[in-house]
């Protein structure tokens, strides 16, 4: 890491699949260093005619580069949240200006679901739920116990856990948004 470059830091997102319904949340919190420059950012966003949901941790710029490709990957692949993301991440991972953006991305249909990173990494969970973000673990440690032990919706369960992680990380705030499929 570079130190004269600043920090980003302030994101948290979380993917919670019960039943049939799935959401994600994510806080609006944007820090540099030990400020925070914004409180309200929108870190989450529908693709491909609504159908596809879409979340990030990282750089903003990168990840809507990323979104971008991804719809555009969708539209090639005909809605195939698979195929596109599997072709976005080996394009991301070898592609020598993508190779260095910095960023997460989640991604749902409501039926599977996905975490895509630089490195070529397609991760879809055993639980349906996934976290990525500062604030991340906490967030995922909080919907998992609230999935286990309540019977919470998915959007429920991902705006408490959010709330949770906002309370413990310091990078998370809980101006929080949450869409759901």
């Amino acid at each position: 890491m570079n130190l004269n470059r600043p920090v980003f830091h302030g994101t948290t997102v979380l993917l919670v699949r019960r039943g049939n319904h799935t959401a994600i949340a994510g806080d609006g919190q944007v820090t540099i260093g030990d400020t925070v420059i914004k409180q309200s950012a929108r870190k989450i966003r529908r693709i491909y005619n609504d159908r596809i949901l879409v979340g990030f941790a990282g750089a903003t710029a990168d990840a809507f580069a990323l979104f971008s490709r991804l719809e555009a990957k969708l539209e090639q692949f005909q809605g195939n949240l698979s195929r596109a993301t599997v072709e976005l991440a080996q394009e991301w991972r070898t592609d020598r200006a993508l190779r260095h953006l910095e960023a997460f991305l989640l991604a749902t249909d409501g039926k599977s679901t996905y975490l895509l990173s630089g490195d070529g990494d397609v991760i879809e969970p055993d639980d349906g739920m996934l976290a990525v973000g500062s604030g991340g673990t906490y967030a995922l440690a909080a919907a998992r116990a609230l999935l286990r032990h309540t019977k919470m919706s998915a959007k429920e369960i991902a705006l408490s856990a959010l709330k949770i992680a906002s309370e413990i990380c310091i990078f998370t705030n809980s101006e929080i948004i949450v869409e759901e499929l």
